[in-house]
């Protein structure tokens, strides 16, 4: 389902679910922000530390089970499965252009 899923996040999510960090993480812009349940890293270099202990690192995959596009954004609902945390999760993208500004993580 991911190709349901518009760019850059199509992209994204395929990195992430083949493990592909470096992908991962030029998916971001330079200040890119990740809020994981209202924890927030900001800037690659900390992104980077976050994901080699719970996202990439853990050996994460999403499984998308809806996309929904709007003009402030794109969610992607679908089941996470890692050796971190696992079960339905909403990823909300906000994007500029082909790079991710923001990605929230909460329940799905």
């Amino acid at each position: 389902m991911t190709d349901q899923a518009p760019e850059p996040v199509a992209s994204f999510i395929e990195a992430v679910n083949r493990h592909d960090e470096e992908a991962f993480l030029s998916a971001f812009s330079e200040h890119g922000v990740v809020d994981d349940w209202g924890r927030e890293f900001s800037g690659r270099e900390q992104i980077k530390r976050w994901s080699d202990k719970e996202f990439i690192g853990s050996r994460g995959t999403l499984n998308v089970q809806e996309v929904n596009s709007t003009a402030e954004g794109i969610t992607v609902i679908g089941d996470w499965r890692s050796n971190h945390a696992n079960g339905l999760s909403k990823f909300s993208f906000e994007v500029d252009g082909e790079l991710i500004t923001k990605m929230t993580i909460r329940e799905g």
